[in-house]
């Protein structure tokens, strides 16, 4: 299954090129189509009255111009995507050059449709001031996108939470975000729930967001709590917690906490009492036993099924040794 979905990636990345480039030449011929009709109007090859000949060929001129920027636009693309340092900064570089391009057209379009400039200009700003008040949401969703862009609170494919919306980025548009859900109202474990959350790019400038995937420590916390009786071998019990965690999470760890160690150096926090993980530490509970609580790092997206096998595999160990591990429902027999 993971060699299909591999090859299928691959397939639409050899694609996307082609894809770009044809559409390069469309855009080619489509100039070249607007650059003979405007000679052709010029050399009054067409029989048409002097003022309707007159807005076509301002028409054929900004659609040559028009089809030039798109083409400029889909060529600066298509370098990108061979260029681009990651696919975070091809996506955000795409959107911006996007939307240079639009505006472009745009003021290609006004310059030769419109002769009279500062008629136009007025038009504009009476126009601008009226959408500006029906259009309050998308203007701050736009200045929202502008702040993703700049701040980089997360990028495409950050696994992030802001507000109540917990999920990785899949596409940030103009006006929108959308996340692929993890976790959500059907389950309890971080694990994609199948549901697509789009939210507005404003709430970046309202609610905290929280990123999972920052690129110097993309690593969270994570910790299993444990409940054994109070006749338990505490010593015992927290030693084979510790080497089972340990065995199962390999050197990485270790690399892990050196360089949480030299990232808190760096910053003007002062020193936190780092431990050396895994941790485990003892506590007791509101009923009769002793909570076991074991404290490792994990990559966020493989934070499941890390736990679900340091639980079987330290429960395992623990059954093994009855005389020292004594659980709260064997206790209570």
């Amino acid at each position: 299954m993971k060699v299909k979905v591999k090859t299928e990636q691959q397939q639409r990345e050899t694609e996307a090129p082609v894809k770009k480039k044809i559409k390069i030449g469309t855009y080619l011929i489509l100039a070249a189509a607007f650059l003979v009709f405007h000679f052709l109007l010029k050399l009054h090859l067409l029989e048409l009255p002097a003022k309707q000949q007159d807005l076509l060929q301002k028409f054929a001129l900004a659609g040559f111009f028009a089809a030039l920027i798109l083409t400029a636009a889909k060529t600066g693309e298509l370098m990108l995507g061979r260029r681009a340092r990651s696919k975070s900064d091809r996506y955000n570089l795409i959107r911006v050059i996007r939307l240079l391009s639009i505006l472009l057209i745009l003021v290609v379009s006004i310059s030769f449709l419109f002769t009279n400039w500062y008629t136009a200009a007025v038009s504009l700003g009476l126009i601008s001031l009226i959408l500006g008040f029906a259009l309050q949401t998308p203007i701050t969703s736009f200045i929202g996108w502008i702040n993703i862009l700049l701040r980089r609170p997360y990028r495409v494919g950050d696994r992030i939470q802001i507000d109540t919306f917990k999920g990785d980025v899949v596409e940030i548009n103009y006006l929108d975000t959308t996340l692929w859900e993890f976790g959500g109202d059907y389950l309890t474990n971080d694990v994609p729930s199948g549901r697509l959350i789009r939210f507005p790019n404003s709430l970046v400038l309202e609610a905290a967001v929280y990123n999972y995937s920052w690129r110097q420590f993309p690593f969270i916390w994570n910790e299993i709590p444990l409940h054994v009786a109070y006749e338990s071998d505490l010593d015992y019990v927290a030693r084979v917690v510790r080497e089972v965690a340990a065995k199962e999470l390999g050197e990485k760890m270790e690399e892990r906490i050196q360089r949480f160690k030299e990232l808190v150096k760096q910053s003007p926090v002062d020193e936190l009492d780092i431990k050396e993980y895994p941790f485990v530490s003892l506590r007791t509970h509101a009923n009769t036993w002793v909570e076991v609580l074991l404290t490792y790092l994990v990559e966020p997206r493989k934070a499941a099924a890390i736990r679900t096998r340091l639980i079987r595999n330290i429960v395992t160990e623990l059954l093994k040794e009855p005389d020292k591990v004594m659980f709260p429902k064997s206790n209570a027999r």
